[in-house]
């Protein structure tokens, strides 16, 4: 599946609705995300399950700043709706090739029996 471009609205639709969805925050004037966007397409194609969009930072301010975005490349991983991954930097193609499997990987179930657990303890 080739990228999308996501805003604030077709964000949310994308965490909620799809189990594997990874987002590249870039920016037109940023280097490394201009290095990083090939190999972020490169891997996209490999994996049709899995949603990849791209936020222009430029362009989507308040969602950028909404999630707290302050150095770009900035990349995050959902599954099932949850927030897996985070980190700013780019990387090699192996490197996010493996994240990627990292994150198919994840247990869905186990994720929610530990938000579950993380939310019981926080309301005692």
């Amino acid at each position: 599946m080739a990228t999308q471009a996501l805003d604030q609205q077709t964000f949310a639709e994308a965490i909620q609705s799809n189990d594997t969805v990874i987002v590249d925050f870039w920016a037109d004037w940023c280097g490394p995300c201009k290095r990083f966007a090939p190999v972020f397409d490169q891997v996209s194609e490999k994996h049709p399950d899995v949603v990849f969009g791209k936020v222009d930072t430029e362009d989507q301010r308040a969602l950028a700043g909404g999630l707290g975005i302050q150095s770009i490349p900035t990349l995050m991983a959902f599954r099932g709706g949850y927030l897996v991954y985070r980190e700013a930097g780019a990387m090699g193609a192996p490197q996010f090739e493996q994240l990627v499997q990292a994150v198919k990987d994840l247990d869905i179930e186990k994720l929610k029996e530990q938000a579950a657990s993380a939310t019981d303890s926080a309301e005692s």
